[in-house]
């Protein structure tokens, strides 16, 4: 079986959730901590990021190729278009998304939840390690610390990444209000990718979370600013997720 070790947290393992079921490919979910994941992941990666995919003797990172594994190894329902010039079209918006949205979006949603301990740390020990809770109870300050330190987290950081996170959402509503899909006529990698790397903001039903029931009030400020050029995200999870 499949095995997708990964935070239940994160936009990019979203991404390969996503498309695993989207295909109906059954595999298993192996939550890791943040912070101790380093020393599960470099003993089956060649880096410590998550997500990592594992398909008996094959070993795949980074969302993008997953996918491309994936549609290539289980082409059934592929999320990468048969034409070539729509299949171009769709890793440009993939690619286009993951550099200048799915970063942005995470550091501006971490500069805040850092702070809301009580709502992160449910997100970092969901199904996870049974001594997930008892690590955060003791480690939760180090970890916050470092999180910040090696991931350029703080109230500069944020802003400019609120500001490209922006200038991302515009371009992607701006295309959505002439066309259905971002490429072509069906839904592919591309719609995947952008609805699955904004969820934090929107928090859309069929994430795999419970989100917290009162979000920081900086946090909705910026999800209620962005609320209706985010509505096609709802859309996207309703039918496709």
């Amino acid at each position: 079986m499949i095995k997708l070790y990964q935070f239940p947290i994160s936009h990019y393992c979203e991404k390969i959730r996503w498309a695993l079921d989207h295909k109906g490919i059954e595999y298993k979910k192996i939550n890791l901590l943040p912070g101790l994941h380093l020393k599960h992941t470099k003993k089956i990666a060649k880096q410590s990021s998550v997500p990592v995919l594992i398909d008996g003797e094959h070993i795949v990172q980074n969302s993008n190729d997953i996918i491309t594994y994936l549609d290539k190894t289980y082409a059934h329902k592929s999320l990468t278009p048969k034409d070539e010039d729509h299949k171009r079209q769709a890793l440009e918006w993939e690619n286009y998304v993951d550099k200048e949205l799915g970063a942005h979006v995470r550091c501006v949603c971490y500069h805040i939840l850092l702070d809301h301990p009580e709502i992160v740390i449910p997100f970092f020990t969901h199904e996870g390690p049974w001594y997930g809770k008892l690590f955060m109870k003791f480690g939760f300050k180090k970890l916050q610390s470092k999180m910040r330190y090696f991931m350029k987290i703080n109230e500069e950081t944020a802003q400019e990444s609120y500001e490209k996170m922006k200038l991302v959402i515009d371009k992607l509503y701006e295309h959505l209000q002439t066309n259905k899909y971002l490429v072509g006529d069906e839904f592919t990698r591309a719609d995947l990718a952008a609805a699955s790397l904004l969820a934090p903001l929107c928090q859309p039903n069929g994430y795999g979370l419970e989100w917290p029931e009162k979000t920081p009030n900086r946090l909705l400020a910026i999800s209620d600013e962005f609320e209706d050029k985010l509505k096609w995200v709802h859309d996207v999870y309703a039918n496709y997720r």
